[in-house]
């Protein structure tokens, strides 16, 4: 088998992991692009637009950044992905952010490492020629200030690479992509409003993210478009006294990807004729904090049946010791045998600096 073909059938099969767990993604490249970084956010329905305040900002909106004014703080987190197929997959995470004075704002830098597992290569009698593994990672560096006392603004600028399958003689990348992307978020954390006679003062959060805006992923003459997608959210808090902390809060999310049989809409085009296929993923959730050590976390995410039609609860929890935070999340799949029941998250969060 060529080299083109393994890597078609390579692609095929990663395409079809990423229709089942992270919805069709509009025939995108790189879905793990897609994948929430954080167990705090996953146990919350997959939810973190307006509730960025901690590093991991940097995925769910680099406006947030611009808040972490008080701490340096490293996350990581790990999870075997789709545990029902049980496969050799999974997905690796880290973040590092500290805030700079003589740049007004916070720097963050980021890498994303999704396995794809080991694959076989065979010629055209379909002789094995050897084994090889696939993946592909992400490489960030984020930068959030505040232009306002009450918002944020924040950008994130990734280098992409996707290595589905080793080059033969004479076909040097054949089977390796290569693109670039950006994000751009804004959080808006009002610490005086008032609505309707209705005191908000520190209650709302509103948050905008447009994420993974960049060229084409191009395989030898094969080219896919980046998983680029807008996301909103809003947060509110509760309850907030001197033990207990209550947050709602909900996300969603539209792919601005448009593609078809003739091929892909380019960008900017794609940000307006995306919005006539696929339909809004919506995730729902809340956090109950105690005492600002224990972490009870919980949520609701669904989407129609054109954009993927997962549907799945979500129970997390958590716990803070000295500047280490540990959080899990667990997911509970409406369907018997989803491909992402029984998924299970783990994510660190180490803050120290941080005052009070």
């Amino acid at each position: 088998m060529t080299l083109i073909r393994t890597c078609g059938i390579l692609m095929t099969t990663v395409v079809l992991a990423a229709t089942v767990s992270y919805g069709q993604a509009g025939g995108a490249a790189v879905p793990f692009l897609l994948i929430s970084p954080d167990a705090r956010a996953s146990g919350m329905g997959d939810v973190g637009t307006a509730m960025a305040d901690d590093i991991n900002a940097v995925f769910w909106n680099p406006g947030g950044l611009a808040f972490n004014q008080t701490s340096n703080q490293v996350a990581l987190s790990y999870s075997k992905w789709l545990p029902q197929f049980n496969a050799d997959l999974f997905y690796s995470y880290g973040s590092y952010g500290q805030y700079v004075d003589a740049i007004g704002g916070t720097l963050a830098g980021t890498f994303i490492f999704m396995n794809l597992g080991e694959f076989t290569k065979t010629n055209e009698s379909g002789q094995a020629l050897g084994k090889f593994r696939s993946n592909e990672f992400s490489i960030g560096l984020s930068y959030g200030t505040e232009i306002s006392p009450d918002l944020g603004a924040g950008v994130q600028i990734k280098y992409i690479q996707s290595n589905l399958a080793p080059a033969s003689v004479g076909q040097s990348g054949a089977g390796t992509g290569i693109s670039s992307a950006f994000d751009l978020g804004f959080l808006w954390r009002p610490s005086k409003l008032t609505v309707f006679g209705a005191n908000l003062d520190n209650t709302l959060r509103l948050g905008v993210n447009l994420q993974n805006v960049g060229p084409k992923m191009t395989y030898d003459k094969e080219s896919d478009p980046l998983p680029t997608n807008l996301r909103l959210g809003i947060a509110i808090k509760l309850v907030e006294d001197e033990f207990n902390d209550l947050t709602i809060t909900s996300d969603f999310m539209k792919l601005l990807v448009k593609r078809d049989s003739l091929g892909s809409d380019p960008i900017p085009k794609s940000f307006i004729t995306a919005w006539g296929v696929g339909g809004i993923e919506t995730g729902i959730g809340m956090e109950y904090i105690y005492d600002r050590i224990v972490a009870l976390r919980g949520g609701y995410f669904t989407e129609p049946a054109s954009a993927g039609a997962r549907e799945y609860f979500t129970l997390g929890a958590g716990v803070r010791y000295d500047v280490f935070k540990v959080d899990f999340s667990y997911i509970l799949t409406v369907e018997q045998n989803h491909p992402l029941g029984n998924t299970l998250r783990f994510s660190l969060l180490v803050d120290w600096g941080t005052e009070g």
